[in-house]
């Protein structure tokens, strides 16, 4: 019988690092992404959905530098979300996962509707 207890905490062990090791793992892509972006001297925008599509001279109405700070800035603000879920699921396994990517999910459409303002 001790055995099985064990066993079983050995898989809830398993589980809590599972979601402590991806909440980490996308804190640190999306971290890297942003200082990317923000350090690219706007090389980085040829990435940007939309922004790439338009012709050379409808890009030349904008300053690509700043751009690509603007969204490296939001880029590493994102990765905040998962930086929290991490510190939550050590206590709470999973929740702080699904918090995470429920923050980082609202702050991406936040960031589609602030793009669709400007756009326009």
């Amino acid at each position: 019988r001790d055995c099985l207890l064990s066993r079983g905490l050995g898989d809830v062990y398993k589980r809590q690092m599972f979601y402590i090791i991806f909440d980490f793992a996308m804190a640190v892509i999306m971290l890297l992404f942003g200082i990317w972006f923000y350090r690219s001297k706007g090389q980085a925008s040829k990435f940007l959905s939309g922004y790439n599509m338009k012709s050379a001279e409808e890009r030349k109405k904008y300053d690509e530098n700043a751009m690509c700070k603007a969204y490296g800035k939001r880029m590493m603000l994102m990765s905040l979300p998962f930086i929290a879920g991490m510190i939550i699921d050590i206590w709470y396994i999973g929740t702080g996962c699904l918090i995470a990517w429920a923050i980082w999910f609202v702050m991406f459409i936040l960031l589609l509707i602030d793009r669709h303002k400007r756009e326009s």
